[in-house]
């Protein structure tokens, strides 16, 4: 499961029942943090209303899939009750909510040879857009033109033995904070089964390496990579989980610099995901012994785990 909504959790635990029949592989709270999606390996989504413990309520189960789901990711609201769902089935599917709370299959996406692993929807200063990567070792990015299609662009290859995690950098251009404000740039961070992580930049109509040579501190499959929040600070930072039980903190200080890796920790154990708080000064890790940790940050640069959720 993500530990997305952990990230910004301060007290107190809430079990909630899923009503799925198999196992929970992704779940994401929508931008108000008043619903929650949840997928799974029984092919179904599901959509709660969050509220107090008897207050959470199903409000749809979404039915499309013809294998596990993997993930679910909301758009922004200025595009409307929109969610993004990703399968073994090699389908992307687009749902939209209309009246009455019924939702409806918008756009299904067959751009992919091989299970779809991650999704990730860019931030909303760039459309509606979405990138996917596949164990077929692409990358495809979605984007809703003004007409209301879709123009399709592959990054081929991405990673050649196959992609598990794509993640969005923020609109925000590092260091418009304390400097010049300058344009913003669509750029990718994905993760793969290579032991790597990779920056991709839009450039000139096409995707392009930004980071050479990729980045490689990871002994086994990186099993998800998170791009953190930027306020407009100097310096970009991403963080990657891998198979080898390691967290690593990327940082780069300006655009074109070297990008530098720090370990984090040694979780002794394979880590699933990572996930940053809006502000990008916490991150939760959720590993393979059930348990997500969360950490932060010193003004020293050192990393501490400031609580377990259990």
């Amino acid at each position: 499961m993500s530990p997305a909504a952990a990230a910004g959790t301060q007290t107190g635990t809430q079990t909630l029942e899923s009503g799925h029949q198999d196992v929970v592989h992704d779940l994401a709270m929508d931008y108000y943090g008043k619903r929650l999606a949840t997928c799974s390996s029984d092919r179904t989504i599901k959509l709660f209303a969050v509220g107090a413990p008897e207050q959470t309520v199903v409000l749809a189960t979404l039915i499309g899939h013809e294998g596990p789901v993997w993930q679910v990711a909301w758009a922004h609201p200025k595009f409307g009750s929109i969610l993004a769902s990703c399968s073994y089935d090699r389908k992307v599917i687009i749902w939209k909510q209309g009246a009455d709370n019924e939702w409806t299959q918008a756009q299904v996406f067959q751009e992919h040879d091989s299970s779809v692993n991650s999704i990730c929807w860019a931030p909303a200063e760039f459309g509606l857009c979405l990138a996917c990567g596949s164990s077929d070792g692409t990358i495809s990015v979605l984007t809703q033109k003004v007409d209301g299609a879709w123009e399709k662009a592959k990054i081929d290859p991405a990673h050649p033995v196959g992609v598990t995690s794509v993640s969005w950098a923020p609109a925000a251009a590092p260091g418009s904070l304390v400097g010049e404000i300058a344009p913003p740039v669509q750029k990718l961070a994905s993760a793969g089964c290579d032991n790597t992580i990779k920056v991709w930049k839009y450039t000139g109509g096409n995707w392009r390496l930004d980071c050479f040579p990729p980045l490689s501190k990871h002994t086994d499959w990186v099993r998800d990579v998170a791009w953190a929040p930027n306020l407009g600070l100097p310096k970009s930072t991403i963080a990657s989980a891998s198979q080898d039980g390691t967290v690593v903190i990327w940082t780069q200080g300006k655009e074109g610099d070297q990008w530098e890796g720090l370990t984090l920790h040694d979780f002794k154990t394979p880590v699933w995901r990572v996930s940053w708080s809006l502000t990008g000064n916490i991150l939760a890790v959720s590993d393979a012994s059930n348990d997500v940790t969360l950490w932060k940050e010193a003004v020293d640069g050192e990393w501490a785990q400031v609580t377990t959720v259990q």
